[in-house]
């Protein structure tokens, strides 16, 4: 089939087959993606460009700071590592026993200082305890002494009241 539109021949070919179909719709369409595929190709170059210009700088820094603050501890680690599994033999070992016994010691006078500290806090606490309940027993003396006098007093008023009535 063919059409002539102003001196130019489009020869338009209709495929008879499904899989024809479909292939000439999929070069239809990339012939028309082609375009923005190019478009987005020198977008994508400027952008990693871009990129590059933001990272370099910071990869530089982060060098910098791998080299000066990481770079000495991983190396005092290695060779703190290096120095345990030396099979020479240490020197001595007097200073940790004397610590440990320091240790010991300073501890056992600890729980003497408790005990004897915890004996007097309990005999203080008897102490407070016993004026305590002498303060709760004056409280209640004098409670039910006030208590006493209105209860008096309400009854003359209403002894008076019922001879004033009278």
């Amino acid at each position: 089939m063919s059409l002539t539109l102003k001196n130019r021949r489009v020869v338009i070919v209709v495929p008879t087959t499904w899989m024809g179909r479909m292939k000439a719709r999929a070069m239809r369409t990339g012939r028309q993606m082609t375009p923005m595929a190019d478009q987005a190709k020198v977008v994508a170059a400027h952008r990693i460009e871009d990129a590059r210009y933001w990272a370099a700088p910071r990869l530089e820094e982060a060098a910098h700071r791998v080299e000066d603050e990481l770079a000495p501890k991983v190396s005092a680690m290695l060779i703190n590592a290096a120095e345990r599994i030396d099979p020479t033999p240490r020197r001595s070992r007097g200073m940790p026993v004397m610590i440990l016994l320091t240790g010991i010691a300073v501890g056992a006078l600890g729980y003497l200082f408790y005990r004897r500290n915890a004996r007097q806090w309990t005999e203080h606490m008897k102490d407070s305890a016993s004026d305590a309940s002498q303060w709760a027993g004056d409280k209640a003396d004098k409670t039910a002494d006030a208590t006493e006098r209105m209860a008096s007093e309400m009854s003359d008023k209403a002894d008076e009241a019922s001879r004033k009535m009278t």
